[in-house]
């Protein structure tokens, strides 16, 4: 969720990697650091709120497709006849979300 919600709204830098050693107790990975810049003026093409329940919905139950994980919207036979709920959220890009999500307020009018 934080993923698909940050890359939404912010331009992400990769600054520099932190070592373990410098966290007590220090943790088996390395840490990275990242910059994030607010997109300037940007707008979803979707409804925001629509958004965020979509990709809340859709990553609650990440192991199932989006056909299952989104069934709380009442979607129409015709609209969960499209390729994209036979697939899971994580193998989703942002603009992907931001589609399902015109499609679903398309169905739901």
């Amino acid at each position: 969720i934080l993923s698909v919600l940050t890359q939404a709204f912010y331009d992400a830098e990769y600054l520099f990697t932190v070592p373990p050693t410098v966290f007590n107790p220090p943790p088996k990975v390395d840490s990275g650091v990242l910059r994030l810049i607010r997109k300037k003026e940007f707008t979803l093409p979707c409804n925001e709120a629509l958004f965020f329940k979509v990709v809340k919905q859709a990553f609650q139950q990440r192991r199932k497709t989006l056909r299952n994980s989104l069934k709380t919207f009442n979607l129409s036979n015709n609209l969960k006849a499209n390729s994209i709920f036979g697939q899971r959220p994580e193998q989703l890009p942002v603009q992907a979300f931001i589609e399902l999500t015109l499609l679903i307020e398309k169905d739901q009018v």
